[in-house]
């Protein structure tokens, strides 16, 4: 099985989904990673906060947007090498994209029509119409790719149609454990990260320049994932929210259903402790 993320920035496929990478690419599913922007303005906390200093290091301070852009693929590199991506694709628009373009539609269609993927994930759209956030942006112009991907006609275009099976959105701002609290807008689906939450936590060690690495890496897998997994019954989880129904031949009951005991889930999925068994680098 192949597996194509699209996000926005370098980081956003680890840090919303890598666990699930990481467990697909043990499995021996193949994975591709599509960034559009080279993210080189967002989260610079390296050259931001060397500029605050008496007496900043001029290699620092007075880096250049290729520079910048060069060290943040490095740290993508060592990250996906990390997780496990087979391969990473950038695009290298601006990060500060804030709308919708024909143009970057095409690419992101040719690269679903090349890689013929069976799942996308990508992120929740907070909101179609909500241009300032450039993860909606980025996932919109995904959806209409794989609308524009599925259209293809191989005597007119080149390429015969591609149909994705699976669409997993991450990030639902929400993390209810049902389908009433919010009518019906809910993570659907979780995947427990628990047994390589330690390769999780090393891949996002590698973006230092934005302050991921350290201490910030363990508060969101503690927050989030953590709060994630408690929903689950597990340590650890990433949660998705589906974009098509699926069809069972019967009543689907995953294992992990069939092994949960809810009288000692909350003792099970509190055992550990991420700042103990992965201290910061």
């Amino acid at each position: 099985m192949k597996i194509l993320t699209i996000y926005a920035h370098p980081a956003d496929t680890i840090t919303n989904c890598g666990g699930t990478l990481a467990r697909h690419a043990a499995a021996g599913d193949e994975v591709v990673a599509l960034i559009l922007t080279h993210g080189g303005r967002i989260h610079a906390n390296r050259y931001a906060e060397e500029w605050r200093k008496d007496a900043p290091d001029e290699a620092v301070a007075g880096a250049d947007l290729d520079e910048i852009v060069a060290h943040k693929k490095g740290e993508l590199d060592r990250a996906a090498e990390i997780v496990g991506i087979r391969n990473l694709i950038t695009l290298d628009l601006d990060d500060t994209m804030a709308v919708m373009r024909e143009e970057v539609v095409d690419e992101v269609a040719a690269v679903i029509a090349r890689e013929r993927p069976e799942i996308v994930i990508c992120d929740y759209p907070q909101n179609p119409v909500m241009t300032a956030n450039t993860h909606t942006v980025a996932t919109m112009t995904a959806l209409a790719a794989l609308g524009r991907a599925a259209t293809h006609l191989k005597n007119l275009d080149g390429r015969a149609e591609t149909n994705v099976r699976q669409v997993f959105f991450t990030s639902v701002p929400v993390a209810v454990t049902d389908g009433l609290s919010l009518y019906g807008v809910r993570n659907d689906l979780f995947v427990d990260i628990t047994p390589v939450v330690g390769t999780k936590l090393a891949a996002m060690d590698c973006f230092e320049s934005q302050g991921y690495a350290g201490l910030f890496a363990r508060k969101l897998i503690e927050s989030s994932n953590g709060e994630f997994g408690r929903a689950a019954g597990v340590n650890f989880a990433e949660a998705y929210s589906r974009l098509y129904n699926e069809t069972h031949d019967l009543l689907p009951l995953t294992e992990a259903a069939l092994r949960a005991d809810p009288l000692t889930r909350h003792v099970e999925y509190s055992r550990i402790d991420v700042r103990a068994s992965f201290p910061p680098p």
